[in-house]
């Protein structure tokens, strides 16, 4: 069981790798229409509003130029968006390859199914999938592996002319009779939780409200569920602190669940506002686990009798503290499984009991490996293991003998999610390539592994296409790796329109192999499409996470400066045909790298970045991202935070790349005003005469809820901004 909101999600409304769309055949040879002329009749952006606003840090004043964008109901904000977001579809709109790109990139992903994921419950088979041609997620059940399938939730008949509804959550119950799910408008991720019965499709006349990320844990007789709730209010600073544990038993109101953790509710047990309580079950155990965890890979963690939590007089135990670097649990019978990085900071699995839990005298099962342990899953016939080889996936097995098998799968690629049963053998598990599509794949007992055809195949020819894997050498000889996505028989001139994206953050291996996409669309235009897996993600382990984390943030955007310095050095391109990227915390990462180094780049993409951390405490999404960043009012915080703010990093009269920046109005997770800010910044400083643009989405968020159709429209702005800045 995975602690904590999975992380590559804030890339799903990425254009490039996590986009999983696929280009067919006959679309090979189409030619590209020129994209080397700049559009003409452009209208001019507006020049925003100057008010300088001055704060000391520690000794240290900066100016703030523009901090009323922070103000989401100054006058002058949305109709500075507006003029913006105008003058770059002026602009985009008329690039010779925008219209020729979109037509392809609707066609992509039209013809291809997508599925999210998967789990088995009383004999049935829910998933989520967007079929081919839709524009939206929908959840299905299916009777049996090879049976009929049904929607069950349609979010696309509750979107109107003003906005769309999207499917943020759900969970089956074990019977397989009710599922409990979330819904949120726009993108916005705020949602409303839901109950329906399976049978009929009939809507369960409960709901509530501020359940993001609710995280619904049901019990073994189907009654009822925990879950979590936020208590502040949207679109302030509050809103994602104090967040509190309840119970909803089915056909009760749910103004009366109980509250069965909050700050300050049980005394033993003290914790931040910014950690969110968590209660989580386990299939056939009389115990439940309370998380209490944040931005952080680790959580704290008590167990306790699940009667007594259900009765609301818990006496929890403590299992582990944030020092101890637990970052999984699993609990099979009596027995306590901890994924623990203290000291073994690729994973080591240990065995404690679950009545007198205890990490020093806990038995090792699984000691630390080559690889990293990113999680577990339990299954009747073992516990599986998800593991991390630098990017690349694998999957081993801890049976029942305490032997831990190698299961072989059938292409080196990503391990999406692994989805099991504890009482049931085996697994579904979400696989998926470079140049592979994704797909649902089970795996048996006997580590058989299967496609289970729950996504159908595109008929497509990748023959064309190669995907190659390298290393770069960072400025302290740390090998670096990346991949590279091209036509086979590209020509080493300097002379290829090269783009690659990077992350960085969070101790997540973010761009690891997942099927190109809508990125072939810039590939077959002469294109390269790259990744760098740089320090601050997970790719190996805690190490590589603390490497490009806090005071060591540097790393990230640096390791990112050397992959494209390689590249240029190999011939693969040239500063005047390259281009980065990055979406969420890899605004940091790109941010940093163009206002360190602006000569290397033609380019950057910025999507939905965050720009200005130094101003966190003003966003809704903020305090909780302390532990990754740092803490304002600390001074190694706040030198930490200063060296990643772009924002602040942006010098007067330097040429600067063409910047294509994005966002969503709507965005919970990043304030619109850090790519505004960042905009205007860059627009008043720069002496290339280079674009610099802002994109805006107003009926979208952070990306996650984005639909098919505006995930299109991104990827063809994009894909024409890159081409027209880098063929020359």
């Amino acid at each position: 069981m995975k602690i904590g909101f999975d992380r590559r999600q804030f890339l799903i409304g990425s254009t490039g790798a996590l986009s999983i769309t696929l280009l067919p055949k006959a679309a090979l040879a189409a030619p590209v229409p020129a994209a080397n002329s700049a559009p003409r009749a452009a209208a001019t952006p507006p020049v925003a509003r100057v008010e300088v606003v001055r704060d000391t840090y520690f000794g240290e004043t900066l100016s703030d130029p523009y901090r009323w964008m922070e103000n989401d109901k100054d006058p002058d904000w949305l109709p500075f968006l507006k003029g913006q977001n105008d003058h770059t579809r002026a602009v985009l709109d008329k690039l010779p390859t925008r219209a020729f790109l979109l037509t392809r990139i609707q066609q992509l992903s039209g013809d291809t199914v997508a599925t999210s994921r998967v789990q088995r419950a009383g004999g049935l088979i829910f998933y989520t999938q967007r079929p081919k041609g839709a524009d939206n997620f929908k959840l299905f059940v299916r009777q049996g592996a090879h049976g009929t399938d049904r929607v069950l939730v349609d979010p696309t008949l509750s979107s109107g002319a003003t906005g769309h509804v999207s499917l943020d959550w759900w969970r089956a119950s074990p019977d397989g009779r009710h599922v409990v799910y979330g819904l949120s408008k726009n993108g916005s991720e705020d949602s409303m939780l839901h109950i329906l019965t399976v049978a009929d499709g009939g809507q369960l006349t409960e709901q509530i409200p501020n359940t993001q990320d609710a995280n619904p844990q049901w019990l073994d007789d189907s009654s009822g569920f925990f879950y979590n709730q936020l208590t502040g209010a949207v679109d302030t600073p509050e809103r994602f602190l104090d967040s509190q544990a309840r119970f909803h038993r089915l056909g009760t109101d749910p103004s009366t669940d109980p509250v069965l953790m909050k700050r300050g509710l049980v005394a033993a047990i003290d914790y931040e506002k910014i950690q969110a309580p968590n209660i989580v079950t386990f299939r056939g155990a009389r115990h439940a686990i309370l998380l209490l965890s944040d931005v952080r890979p680790e959580a704290r963690a008590y167990i306790a009798p699940l009667t007594d939590v259900i009765a609301g007089h818990a006496k929890w135990v403590p299992i582990a503290a944030f020092d101890d670097e637990v970052t999984d649990f699993d609990l099979n019978g009596e027995d306590l499984y901890l994924l623990v990085n203290k000291g073994t900071p690729r994973g080591r699995l240990v065995k404690t009991s679950s009545t007198v839990p205890n990490i020093a005298t806990a038995v090792e099962v699984v000691p630390q490996g080559p690889f990293v342990i990113e999680g577990t899953a339990r299954a009747r016939d073992g516990l599986y293991l998800q593991i991390m080889d630098g990017g690349i996936s694998r999957l081993h097995r801890l049976g029942a003998d305490g032997k831990v098998t190698d299961i072989a799968l059938p292409f080196e690629g990503t391990i999406g999610a692994v989805f099991t049963v504890a009482n049931e053998d085996g697994v579904l598990l979400g696989l998926t390539g470079w140049l592979t599509p994704a797909g649902i794949y089970s795996v048996d007992p006997a580590g058989r592994v299967q496609d289970t055809g729950i996504t159908p195949k595109p008929a497509i020819d990748v023959s064309a296409y190669e995907a190659k894997r390298f290393f770069a050498t960072a400025k302290d000889g740390t090998k670096i790796p990346y991949s590279l996505i091209y036509r086979k028989g590209l020509k080493l001139d300097g002379s290829a329109p090269t783009w690659i994206s990077a992350y960085g953050s969070y101790g997540i291996a973010a761009y690891t192999p997942a099927f190109a996409g809508r990125s072939l669309a810039f590939v077959d235009a002469g294109g390269i499409v790259g990744y760098a897996n740089v320090r601050g993600g997970g790719e190996y382990g805690r190490e590589w996470h603390k490497a490009g984390q806090l005071t060591n943030k540097p790393n990230t955007w640096r390791d990112l400066i050397a992959v494209c310095e390689e590249l240029c050095a190999k011939k693969y391109t040239s500063p005047q045909h390259l281009a980065i990227g990055g979406r969420s915390a890899g605004g940091i990462t790109v941010g940093r790298a163009l206002t360190e180094r602006p000569d290397l780049f033609a380019a950057v993409t910025d999507g939905v970045g965050w720009s200005n951390p130094l101003r966190y405490m003003v966003e809704q999404n903020g305090y909780g991202e302390e532990p990754e960043w740092g803490a304002i009012n600390d001074p190694a915080g706040y030198r930490a935070l200063k060296s990643i703010d772009s924002y602040q990093a942006v010098k007067d009269h330097v040429a600067y790349p063409a910047v294509l920046l994005t966002t969503g109005v709507t965005d919970p997770r990043v304030a619109p005003f850090h790519v505004a800010k960042m905009a205007a910044r860059l627009q008043a400083a720069t002496s290339s005469g280079k674009p610099i643009l802002l994109r805006v989405d107003y009926d979208a968020g952070h990306g996650i809820g984005s639909t098919r159709s505006q995930q299109d429209r991104e990827a063809a702005d994009t894909y024409a901004f890159l081409l027209w800045q880098l063929r020359g």
